[in-house]
Protein backbone atom coordinates (compact mmCIF):
# COMPACT_ATOMS: atom_id res chain seq x y z
CA UNK A 1 0.00 0.00 0.00
CA UNK A 2 2.19 3.10 1.24
CA UNK A 3 6.29 2.63 1.65
CA UNK A 4 8.44 4.01 4.21
CA UNK A 5 8.96 7.27 1.81
CA UNK A 6 5.27 8.02 1.20
CA UNK A 7 4.89 8.28 5.11
CA UNK A 8 7.26 10.10 5.96
CA UNK A 9 6.79 12.74 3.06
CA UNK A 10 3.18 12.52 4.19
CA UNK A 11 4.32 13.44 7.41
CA UNK A 12 6.72 16.08 6.79
CA UNK A 13 4.13 17.88 4.67
CA UNK A 14 1.29 17.36 7.43
CA UNK A 15 3.71 19.04 10.14
CA UNK A 16 4.72 22.09 7.42
CA UNK A 17 0.53 22.89 6.70
CA UNK A 18 -1.07 22.17 10.37
CA UNK A 19 2.27 23.00 12.23
CA UNK A 20 3.67 20.46 15.09
CA UNK A 21 1.51 22.43 17.75
CA UNK A 22 -2.12 21.18 15.95
CA UNK A 23 -0.99 17.77 14.93
CA UNK A 24 -1.98 15.76 18.15
CA UNK A 25 -5.35 17.18 18.59
CA UNK A 26 -5.79 16.50 14.69
CA UNK A 27 -4.64 12.52 15.57
CA UNK A 28 -7.03 12.78 18.77
CA UNK A 29 -10.03 13.61 16.95
CA UNK A 30 -9.16 11.25 14.17
CA UNK A 31 -9.09 8.37 16.67
CA UNK A 32 -12.31 9.80 18.16
CA UNK A 33 -14.27 9.84 14.76
CA UNK A 34 -12.72 6.65 14.13
CA UNK A 35 -14.01 4.92 17.54
CA UNK A 36 -17.70 6.29 16.83
CA UNK A 37 -17.84 5.36 13.16
CA UNK A 38 -16.61 1.55 14.25
CA UNK A 39 -19.16 1.36 17.32
CA UNK A 40 -22.04 2.65 15.33
CA UNK A 41 -21.21 0.18 12.93
CA UNK A 42 -21.22 -2.17 15.34
CA UNK A 43 -24.68 -1.06 16.06
CA UNK A 44 -25.95 -1.70 12.85
CA UNK A 45 -24.81 -4.84 12.10
CA UNK A 46 -26.41 -6.20 15.96
CA UNK A 47 -29.74 -4.37 14.93
CA UNK A 48 -29.71 -6.33 11.77
CA UNK A 49 -31.10 -2.97 9.64
CA UNK A 50 -29.88 -1.70 6.84
CA UNK A 51 -28.90 1.93 7.14
CA UNK A 52 -32.14 2.67 4.37
CA UNK A 53 -34.28 0.17 5.85
CA UNK A 54 -37.84 1.40 6.34
CA UNK A 55 -38.94 -0.84 8.63
CA UNK A 56 -36.45 0.46 11.15
CA UNK A 57 -33.76 -1.24 13.74
CA UNK A 58 -34.65 -4.63 15.29
CA UNK A 59 -36.64 -2.52 18.81
CA UNK A 60 -39.82 -1.84 16.62
CA UNK A 61 -39.87 1.79 16.18
CA UNK A 62 -40.08 3.23 13.01
CA UNK A 63 -37.93 6.35 13.47
CA UNK A 64 -34.69 5.62 14.92
CA UNK A 65 -34.93 9.40 16.75
CA UNK A 66 -37.67 8.18 19.00
CA UNK A 67 -37.12 6.75 22.20
CA UNK A 68 -39.49 5.88 25.03
CA UNK A 69 -41.85 8.37 23.25
CA UNK A 70 -39.19 10.97 23.34
CA UNK A 71 -37.97 12.71 20.35
CA UNK A 72 -34.09 12.94 20.34
CA UNK A 73 -31.69 15.08 18.28
CA UNK A 74 -34.01 17.16 16.41
CA UNK A 75 -35.45 20.53 16.79
CA UNK A 76 -39.47 21.35 16.81
CA UNK A 77 -40.60 24.40 14.84
CA UNK A 78 -43.57 25.82 15.93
Amino acid sequence: MFGISEIAIFIILATLVFGARKLPELARSLGKSARILKSEARALKTDGSAPGDPAGPATGTADPHVIKGTVTGRTEQR
